[in-house]
């Protein structure tokens, strides 16, 4: 019975994915778009907000116009961009005279009266464009929740997911001149969607990074992995695949390490191409090397800056190009103490970063959703190992295909956008999800085979809880998925959640059962930049600070301990964290205070990594 369940389930999914497919013009993420020619069409847009969703669906019956092309009840949907032509039209709205928005940024804190909005908005820019014959793909860097996009009053498709880029051809629907877009932007928050009701950060809603339209030609590389083989480090194995199907030739060029190698497509349009590795120094976060890549077929290239580096395990250590490292990290939010809203530019990744190389950190840990691409890439070129994350969070509905389907499609597209970013250490399908909900060891497995159908250099892990025997003050850690992952990662708040500092000492650690590297992946506690207090007193940074300090002794008792993601680099905004005076909106869990202060564990964080540092130092040799 159990096995025809899943066989029912998987069928559901496998019918759904087709059914959107059919309905839904997305085309697959094109790689490497951000080094791609492009015109931006970022800037001021116009917008309407429309809670009942009027200009979306029929009043009566709650059909999208869309899907129901029968609206004679209804004023014009909004997607039309209808217009009084003259004065017996009934148009109940009228985007040249609503007000703007700045794109790429959430609308919450835009303007005042959306800080705590959540559904329907409407977005509207026109632009003038020449037609060249070329393909042209409209691409989104990230759209909250759900984007639905029409193109000169016709819809071109929609996308699920607020944190993943997407993009469609939208070469048919433009036209010579002036032309339009309207995205419809839904941030609701709903038990099927992931992540679901519940999260700890703020749910900014709206086209929250860039919008571009990019031109490519008929034939085009449309995808491409390149990585050094972990089963053989002396040779770089990976694939290309171009836009149409049937036999294409082309190179993989690096110049400067003297490689130029052919390829040759297949019928199915892809061609897999491996060549020696010896030439290649490879990618340390103390040296982040990166080599310009060229890829050509005829009438296409592309350019990119790719580093070349192994991951691995043996036993309770890692390995990075078969050097033992200590992962000295920081959890960090997509977001910027100093101006409200989601974080998106380039600027604001540098200067998280550079508070992450005050602390001697060699990582980061992405939480809890794929960030801005600027992230990644500035990361492989500053020299920070990453771990990346999709928002499978909390309450997610482990029984609902939906659901299911809706986070393979962003894990998916996570590791297809970052899988040639030296960077990327870990993949993580998941943060404390309960073990109690029988579906959710299955919904996990599947994910952890969907990525590696895509990507096995990496490791795949997961935020995972730990069990606690409070009266034997021992800790164990129980969840089934730990057996799946490559590195055992769990949070642990001994000493904020449940009981005071002073408990940490007399904890032990029981991990018997793995035989893997332990990977603290958050421990913190709360503290108000200059709240004065001894060390008992919450919400002081004494009280933070003693808990980090007692933290360390307890994790260095452990054998296989090796490394941490402290939470968090900064205080970042929680609708769920409403204590007057202190926290008043803010989790205030960072180091750094929500106006750019460094609290006092900040600084026995690094005074640790330091130390760290010294005891895992190695030789670079190639």
């Amino acid at each position: 019975m159990k096995k025809l369940l899943t066989y029912v389930f998987l069928l559901f999914v496998i019918s759904t994915a087709a059914q959107q497919a059919q309905q839904n013009n997305l085309k697959p993420l094109l790689q490497n778009a951000f080094n791609r020619p492009q015109t931006l069409l970022d800037g001021q847009w116009h917008y309407i907000i429309d809670p009942y969703e009027t200009g979306y669906r029929d009043h009566r019956n709650w059909v999208p116009f869309d899907e129901k092309g029968d609206w004679q009840y209804s004023a014009a949907p909004y997607w039309q961009n209808a217009s009084r032509a003259d004065k017996t039209q009934r148009v109940e709205y009228d985007f040249y005279n609503s007000p703007v928005l700045e794109v790429p940024g959430d609308f919450n804190h835009q303007k005042p009266e959306l800080t705590y909005y959540e559904g329907t908005l409407w977005y509207f820019r026109e632009f003038n464009y020449h037609k060249t014959g070329n393909t042209v793909y409209l691409y989104f860097g990230a759209v909250n929740y759900r984007a639905d996009v029409y193109v000169n009053g016709k819809k071109l498709g929609y996308h699920e997911g607020g944190f993943d880029p997407f993009n469609f051809d939208a070469t048919d629907l433009l036209v010579e001149g002036k032309n339009y877009i309207i995205v419809r932007a839904d941030n609701r928050r709903e038990k099927d969607r992931v992540p679901g009701m519940t999260t700890d950060w703020w749910n900014y809603g709206g086209i929250t990074r860039s919008v571009s339209l990019i031109e490519l030609p008929k034939q085009f590389i449309e995808d491409y992995k390149i990585n050094i083989d972990p089963k053989n480090p002396t040779l770089v194995k990976g694939f290309v695949q171009v836009s149409q199907p049937g036999v294409t030739k082309g190179t993989v060029n690096i110049a400067e390490a003297g490689i130029n190698v052919p390829f040759t497509t297949d019928a199915s349009g892809k061609a897999m191409i491996q060549f020696a590795a010896n030439k290649l120094k490879r990618w340390y976060p103390e040296r982040p090397k990166l080599y310009d890549v060229q890829l050509t077929i005829d009438g296409d290239k592309t350019n990119d800056r790719i580093g070349f580096k192994t991951i691995e395990t043996r036993g309770k250590d890692i390995y990075l190009n078969g050097k033992n490292i200590f992962l000295r990290g920081i959890s960090m939010h997509e977001e910027n103490p100093f101006v409200p809203g989601r974080a998106h530019s380039k600027s604001e990744a540098e200067m998280m970063m550079g508070w992450a190389k005050e602390l001697n950190a060699n990582m980061i840990r992405l939480a809890h959703y794929p960030h801005n691409e600027n992230l990644p890439r500035l990361a492989d070129e500053k020299g920070f190992l990453l771990w990346e994350e999709v928002p499978v969070y909390w309450g997610i509905d482990y029984n609902n295909p939906y659901t299911y389907q809706q986070a393979v499609n962003q894990v998916k597209t996570m590791v297809s956008r970052d899988k040639n970013r030296a960077s990327v250490i870990v993949w993580s399908v998941a943060n404390e999800t309960p073990r109690d909900d029988p579906k959710r060891l299955e919904f996990l497995s599947n994910m952890k085979k969907e990525v590696l159908a895509l990507d096995s250099t990496r490791f795949i892990s997961a935020a995972l809880d730990r069990t606690e025997d409070k009266e034997n003050y021992t800790i164990t850690i129980s969840d089934p998925f730990a057996q799946a992952s490559n590195i055992v990662s769990v949070n642990e708040y001994i000493g904020w959640y449940g009981s005071l500092p002073d408990r940490i000492g007399k904890t032990n650690w029981d991990l018997h059962e793995h035989d893997k590297p332990l990977f603290i992946s958050e421990f913190g506690s709360g503290a108000k930049y200059n709240m004065l207090g001894d060390s008992l007193t919450r919400w002081s940074e004494d009280y933070q600070d003693w808990m980090y300090r007692e933290t360390f002794k307890m994790l260095d008792k452990i054998p296989q301990f090796r490394g941490t993601t402290p939470w968090v680099l900064v205080d970042f905004r929680s609708p769920r964290r409403n204590l007057a005076f202190i926290k008043d909106g803010w989790n205030r869990k960072g180091l750094i205070s929500n106006n750019g202060q460094k609290k006092k564990a900040f600084y026995t964080l690094k005074k640790y990594y330091d130390e760290k540092a010294k005891q895992y130092a190695y030789t670079i040799n190639d």
